[in-house]
């Protein structure tokens, strides 16, 4: 006689199994996926701000060589390119800033097309900084240098400048 009170079933996964295996790894993928991109922002982010120290560091030994900064009264995004231009010139001038301008990560120091001659510093994404320097009444107040942030444009709120702003 055959029993028939045991079922008996086959192993192996069913469908419903493998969709919440399926859905647990998709999530764990997407946690993954937002924590590396969150490392890659902050470690943009840190690179901009060293470029941003070693800018500065390069900017007072020219400040003490000459007496004042690059004058950039214009803050004009459309034009950033000639004012880092500008600003890299003058420091290449002066021999202290030029050695601290060295400092600068190589990959983020570029050669514009229209003028090789004169490097520019990009940030970690791949756009060119602005420098903009408003002399004040004594001559007391610090250039700015203005990154475009993630977005690539300037004006917009995800902006990134070295004075905090």
């Amino acid at each position: 006689m055959v029993d028939v009170s045991h079922n008996h079933r086959e192993s192996g996964f069913t469908l419903v199994e493998m969709l919440v295996v399926l859905g647990i790894v998709a999530m764990l993928a997407s946690i993954v996926m937002v924590v590396t991109l969150r490392v890659d922002s902050q470690s943009k982010e840190g690179a901009l701000a060293n470029v941003f120290t070693v800018i500065k560091g390069a900017l007072r030994e020219y400040f003490e060589f000459t007496g004042g900064f690059p004058a950039q009264p214009i803050r004009d995004s459309a034009n950033a390119v000639a004012h880092m231009e500008l600003m890299y010139r003058e420091l290449d001038r002066v021999p202290a800033s030029r050695e601290i301008l060295k400092g600068v990560n190589g990959t983020l120091v570029k050669d514009y097309k229209k003028q090789p001659d004169v490097p520019k510093i990009y940030d970690p994404w791949g756009t060119v900084l602005d420098y903009v320097y408003t002399p004040g009444d004594k001559g007391d107040t610090f250039p700015e240098l203005i990154s475009a942030g993630p977005d690539k444009r300037f004006g917009t709120g995800d902006d990134i400048s070295s004075k905090g702003k």
